[in-house]
């Protein structure tokens, strides 16, 4: 019979907790949550600073932060297994990583569309199907997928964006089905607009505010509030979560 006491189903203590994206914004909010309830962290990102980042959470020997391409498949690999050689383990990956570039449909460049695609859903697959063959071959893991709620509903100048955080949904509801038997959990999460430090320069001002006016909590939401999200998704508590995709929008996508 499973304890379901707080303070064991969110005791990461002895979890490897892999966060891509994690040098900085939401990625670092959700390492720094882990981190705190006990999980070993492991940070990949572009970022040169990302040891450095990883150092921050804890002793150096104790963290680990690669710099790497996770849209390149060679190099998710040969991370991954330094990952397995170091920590023997990999309890949780949260696919995080992504970016926006925002343009009306007509202007979209092929450019701009392959490197939607490849950020914001080829490299959460890269990612889930390599750390997937680790947690299969333990029987036991959990994969939490940054969405939007941009794949949920139509937003102009998105649709690149929307594409690729659409498929990242779908994705990890086939996941969940045919790893779920297998001891896997595979979730997504769909924020609105979060205050980062880039989300609060690029909606500063008339803009920003017109858009909390469209959220029915009137404000956007924080760094935290998403990290908390993927806690409980990666934790004992959300055992029976399987294949969800948790909106945190407030209430911007109900309408």
């Amino acid at each position: 019979m499973m304890n379901f006491a707080f303070d064991t189903v969110f005791d990461f203590t002895g979890k490897v907790a892999l966060v891509t994206g994690g040098a900085s914004g939401i990625g670092l909010a959700i390492a720094e949550a882990f981190a705190r309830r006990g999980a070993r962290l492991v940070l990949f990102d572009r970022d040169p600073r990302v040891a450095a980042v990883a150092e921050t959470l804890g002793s150096q020997a104790y963290h680990l932060g690669l710099q790497l391409d996770v849209t390149d498949d060679a190099a998710v690999i040969a991370a991954v297994d330094k990952v397995v050689a170091a920590c023997g383990q990999i309890d949780i990956l949260v696919n995080n990583a992504g970016f926006a570039r925002l343009a009306p449909a007509e202007d979209v460049t092929m450019d701009d569309w392959d490197a939607h695609i490849a950020l914001n859903l080829r490299a959460p697959f890269l990612m889930s199907r390599q750390v997937g063959r680790v947690m299969l071959r333990q029987g036991s893991g959990r994969i939490v997928s940054i969405a939007s709620q941009a794949g949920i509903v139509a937003l102009p100048h998105h649709v690149a964006y929307s594409a690729a955080k659409a498929a990242i949904i779908n994705m990890s509801k086939i996941l969940a089905l045919e790893w779920g038997p297998r001891g896997i959990t595979v979730n997504a999460i769909s924020p609105t607009i979060v205050e980062t430090e880039l989300g609060r320069r690029v909606w500063a001002g008339e803009p920003g505010e017109a858009m909390k006016l469209r959220i029915p909590t009137r404000r956007f939401a924080q760094p935290e509030e998403i990290a908390l999200a993927a806690l409980y998704l990666s934790s004992g508590a959300a055992g029976m979560i399987n294949g969800e995709n948790l909106v945190v929008d407030g209430g911007f996508t109900i309408q």
